[in-house]
């Protein structure tokens, strides 16, 4: 059984890509997983190339300094010549209403129009569109049996199923049919300046994101700025004093308790928040320290990034050059 995860290094990572994700990998996953830094999907709306290439090399070095092992972790863009054939060959396998009626796709190119980019919808990049296709290439190519996704990327791994079945149905059976599934139940970390969203690595304003490298200090300083919701002793009510509820369950996540119990025991907002900035700093310090380490060691990163790329070539080589035979390219 392959499982198969991948994180967009769309920005720094943060407090809440670890609670609710990495942490998991690093001590769930099985020896078949694969974890991988997907860069190219961070190319579909407009970026800083350099700085693009710098955020998946940190990404990767956070993925191992986490725990996962460097034997399952790649970059996307190290394989990008299968996962570009593969791609064509899915493409050509896909239907263009299929593609259009993505939620994602939809959602986002009405977004861009709003927003007033050029031309409206003839300016949102053509890879939004086909960016669930390589999606699809990403599983297909690997394997997988499952994809571990929130709802928000499910009707994705659906269309890989279609496009696996139909080419296998088609050409000739070639391809795994994977499964989305949701994974166990991670933190949802919310943002210290505004409880009411979710922490993201690519907000506009950081004040409220803890990320993974932060300083102890800078850790310290936004989480004692945390947004409060009035009252004048903590209480455990996400629905009523959603920042509140968020320190609780950080503080829950670092050390394994409830947040309704730990309420209980912190008199006022300050202590509490002391006692989050603690448990972050402990949670995050190893991983702070192993991630500078990989980092400061170029030999022994590159070592870690081309031996991924490696495996992940070859388990993928006969699924691509299989495909582009038997659809009559190879």
């Amino acid at each position: 059984m392959v499982q198969l995860s991948g994180i967009t290094p769309s920005g720094h990572a943060q407090l809440g890509n670890h609670l609710g994700a990495v942490r998991r990998w690093a001590a769930d996953g099985g020896p078949e997983d694969l974890y991988f830094v997907s860069d190219l999907h961070a190319m579909t709306t407009q970026h800083n190339p350099a700085r693009l290439r710098s955020l998946a090399t940190e990404q990767l070095a956070v993925l191992v300094a986490s725990g996962i092992s460097p034997e399952r972790v790649f970059v996307q863009s190290d394989i990008a010549r299968d996962l570009g054939a593969l791609t064509w060959v899915l493409e050509c396998t896909c239907a263009y209403g299929e593609a259009a009626r993505m939620i994602q796709f939809k959602e986002k190119s009405a977004r861009g129009e709003a927003d007033g980019k050029p031309g409206g919808q003839a300016g949102v990049r053509l890879s939004l569109l086909t960016y669930p296709v390589l999606m699809a290439a990403d599983i297909l190519l690997q394997g997988a049996d499952e994809v571990p996704v929130g709802e928000d990327q499910r009707q994705h791994v659906e269309l890989a199923r279609t496009l696996a079945k139909r080419f296998n149905a088609t050409y000739g059976e070639v391809f795994t049919v994977p499964t989305a599934v949701l994974p166990l139940t991670g933190a949802r970390v919310k943002d210290f300046a505004d409880p009411t969203r979710k922490m993201s690595k690519s907000a506009h304003d950081s004040a409220g994101v803890v990320f993974v490298l932060d300083e102890p200090d800078q850790v310290r300083r936004k989480i004692r700025r945390a947004r409060t919701d009035g009252g004048s002793v903590p209480a455990y009510s996400p629905e009523t004093r959603p920042g509140i509820a968020n320190l609780l369950e950080v503080l829950a996540a670092c050390t394994g308790g409830d947040p309704a119990a730990l309420a209980d025991e912190y008199p006022s907002y300050g202590v509490l928040k002391d006692a989050v900035a603690d448990a972050v700093i402990e949670e995050l310090r190893p991983i702070r320290e192993g991630t500078k380490a990989l980092l400061g060691d170029v030999a022994e990163l590159e070592r870690v990034r081309k031996a991924g790329a490696a495996r992940a070539a070859d388990r993928g080589a006969h699924r691509v050059s299989a495909a582009l035979r038997l659809i009559g390219a190879g």
